[in-house]
């Protein structure tokens, strides 16, 4: 008998079909499917924190919100019904608590759960899985035939920050976003944003009222569109047709507006550039340097673009309630920030907008059949799978349009690829990747946060369905097609027992 046999058999040991780590817009879809597509399966969603969201309960700085429309963000099976379309975070966790409610998902989510280490072992045909609960300080285990890993990738513990010569001189408070203080009091203060990413243009406008003055300070330029925060035509639909015609529609449309305006940056870079300029140049004051402020040396999309809704980013600007320096980092000082151009920020908060860690599965050791997996040496099998990996599913969304679209695909093919191996039988799966296949970087996207961690994350082959594809198109053929291919192996209990392998 087998260790996982032995803690198995043990009536301490809950068993189950699947576990689903994470209760984030990830988790909650999977429970929400499983129990539609899979209703007597026995799964349950644990989570680290105390309570549901993930990064949307997490990240607590002012003005915080998607950068993506919830018309491809929320669910497809569920309608957003808000006005707003760039929605702010308490929207977005009623939006994902109602899920919860309105599926019964409630009972099934086990919160101050961290899982720690997950191990396979083929002759059992399940994960042992290691799980310590914050709220009794104990360690339990749970046995489970799957696991579905929807915690994203991001390091949940600390986010980015560089080390800054002379920080420690600084006489003012310095704030993480990550860490954002409920008490931080910063009316009629000067704030210095580092960064010039997502968090850093949500900051500005959110803050610059209360502040005295707050400046924005960035090494290199980020692309910036304005979006209005309300689809009037959306909401039109919504009027006419029903809040569920109507966001179906919104839906196709907004997906199709995405992938148009991604390929056109990538295959007319230069034509975008002046685009996207052009809208700049009319948001700002007269006389502004665009080009020193607005003019990243990247190509659009080589990054992710940074959408504003209502052009209140602009409007801060304009108002002179907020600015933009584009300059390095010489030395913290007592008062604020010495720039290498010699010209000094004063301030009395600084706030590290630096970006994230990534952190894959949140850091839980794998292993199959005692061996340790080695992220690096896997390759991703349709973006979802990781070769000689068993039974184990991770969701990683677009990084180029809505987290979530990606991630329905996913599960459906997830509930497809379960009710596959009932019907034929078997008990595990896992793909298996030609040792001779050339592979490549998991993601190419040249944002910090991924460049840092690229040599940490599984790789990605050439083709299909060895891609870690970007494109919710080219998935949903992939995703929505047949369920079993030749890079796919099976097994079940006949197999183990010595028989000839079932594929």
């Amino acid at each position: 008998m087998t260790a996982t046999s032995r803690a198995a058999s043990d009536s301490l040991v809950e068993a189950l079909d699947v576990l689903i780590i994470g209760a984030g817009v990830s988790g909650v879809g999977a429970a929400r499917y499983l129990t539609t597509e899979h209703p007597a399966k026995s799964f349950a969603v644990v989570e680290a924190r105390g309570v549901a969201g993930g990064t949307w309960d997490l990240f607590r700085y002012p003005g915080i919100r998607s950068d993506s429309d919830l018309y491809t963000f929320g669910y497809e099976f569920k309608p957003w019904r808000d006005k707003q379309a760039i929605a702010d975070a308490p929207r977005i966790l009623d939006y994902l608590n109602e899920t919860i409610d309105e599926n019964g998902l409630a009972d099934l989510i086990r919160y101050r759960h961290q899982v720690v280490s997950a191990a396979w072992s083929s002759e059992d045909a399940r994960w042992l899985v290691d799980v310590d609960r914050s709220d009794t300080g104990e360690r339990i285990q749970i046995s489970a035939r799957w696991i579905f890993c929807g915690s994203g990738y991001y390091d949940y513990d600390d986010g980015f920050s560089p080390e800054f010569v002379g920080r420690e001189r600084f006489a003012g408070q310095i704030v993480h976003p990550q860490h954002w203080p409920e008490d931080l009091d910063y009316a009629g203060k000067q704030v210095v944003v580092i960064g010039s990413g997502a968090t850093a243009v949500t900051l500005l406008p959110a803050m610059a009222d209360d502040t005295a003055h707050i400046t924005m300070l960035q090494r290199t330029p980020t692309y910036i569109i304005p979006l209005p925060r309300e689809d009037a035509l959306a909401n039109t639909l919504k009027k006419v047709l029903g809040d569920e015609r109507g966001y179906a529609l919104t839906r196709q449309k907004n997906v199709a507006q995405q992938r148009l305006v991604f390929e056109l940056c990538q295959r007319f870079p230069k034509a975008a550039r002046r685009v996207i300029r052009r809208i700049n140049e009319s948001q700002l004051p007269e006389g502004f340097d665009v080009d020193k402020h607005f003019n990243p040396p990247y190509n659009p999309w080589d990054q992710r673009l940074c959408v504003v809704p209502d052009a209140d980013l602009f409007r801060s600007i304009r108002k002179g309630k907020a600015s933009i320096v584009t300059d390095r980092i010489a030395t913290f000082t007592e008062n604020g920030i010495l720039l290498q151009s010699g010209a000094e920020l004063e301030a009395d908060i600084i706030v590290t907008a630096t970006g994230l860690n990534i952190k894959l599965v949140g850091g839980i050791a794998l292993s199959v059949d005692g061996r340790p997996v080695s992220f690096p040496d896997t390759v991703v099998y349709r973006g979802m799978m990781l070769s000689g990996v068993p039974n184990f599913a991770l969701a990683i969304g677009y990084t180029n349009a809505s987290w979530t679209l990606k991630i329905g695909l996913l599960c459906e093919y997830f509930c497809k690829l379960l009710g596959y191996l009932d019907e034929h039988g078997h008990d595990s799966v896992w793909p298996v990747a030609d040792p001779e296949m050339p592979t490549r970087p998991l993601l190419d996207f040249g944002a910090g946060y991924v460049q840092r961690a690229l040599d940490t994350l599984p790789k990605q082959g050439p083709e299909a369905p060895w891609v870690m594809s970007m494109s919710y198109y080219a998935d949903r053929r992939l995703l929505r097609g047949d369920v079993a291919d030749e890079s796919l192996r099976f097994a079940n209990a006949r197999d183990r027992r010595g028989d000839p392998l079932s594929v």
